[in-house]
C-alpha cells in the first residue's frame, strides 16, 4: 500500500483502532451472543446481520493495522505562505469564471466530493508548493489541462483531528 500519511494521520488511525477494539467489538459480540440465544440460527436473521457488523468491524480493524505498518510517513515542510498538506486553499477558476475552496491532504483522506484534495492528484500535486496569486496548470490527462488562479492560502485551522473512517 505505502500510503503517504502524516503523524498526525497516523495517531488518528490508531485511535480508530483503539475504538473498534476497545468500544466497538465487545458490543457487535454481545450481539451476536443474544441473536444466537434467539434460537435456530437457520432463519435468525438477526443472528446473521450482527456476526455481519462483526466480521466488517474486524476487517476494518486488520485493514487500518494494514496501513499503519505499511505507511510511508511525510513531513509538510511547505512555507507558512506556500500550499502544503492540511491547507485550506481558495482557487479561481478563469474556465468557469468561480471559485472553490479545497484541503489538501495526505493519500488516505482524499475524497473530492468533500472538498478533500490528495497530494496525489493531479490537482494536488500541482498546487503543492504553491503562493497567492500564482497561476498553475492542472493537467488532468494528455489531452485535457486548466489553469486556477491561487486566491487565497489558509493554514490556521486543523480539521485533521477527525478520526478517519471511510468503508
Amino acid at each position: 500500500m505505502f500510503d503517504d500519511l502524516t503523524k498526525k494521520d497516523i495517531e488518528n488511525i490508531e485511535k480508530e483502532i483503539e475504538y473498534r477494539k476497545t468500544e466497538l467489538r465487545p458490543k457487535l459480540i454481545e450481539a451476536v451472543k443474544e441473536a444466537r440465544a434467539q434460537g435456530d440460527l437457520s432463519e435468525n436473521f438477526e443472528y446473521y446481520a450482527a456476526k455481519k457488523e462483526k466480521n466488517q468491524n474486524e476487517s476494518r480493524i486488520r485493514y487500518l493495522d494494514r496501513i499503519v505498518r505499511t505507511a510511508n510517513i511525510i513531513e509538510d515542510d511547505s512555507k507558512d505562505d506556500e500550499i502544503g498538506i492540511n491547507t485550506n486553499v481558495t482557487l479561481y477558476i478563469p474556465e468557469d469564471d468561480a471559485e472553490e475552496k479545497y484541503r489538501i491532504v495526505t493519500t488516505i483522506r482524499g475524497d473530492s466530493l468533500q472538498g478533500l484534495i490528495s497530494i496525489d492528484s493531479p490537482m494536488g500535486k500541482a498546487l503543492l508548493g504553491h503562493k497567492t496569486g500564482d497561476t498553475v496548470s492542472i493537467k488532468v490527462n494528455d489531452n485535457y489541462s486548466y489553469d486556477v488562479v491561487v486566491k487565497e492560502i489558509n493554514k490556521d485551522s486543523d480539521e485533521s483531528d477527525d478520526i478517519i473512517r471511510k468503508y
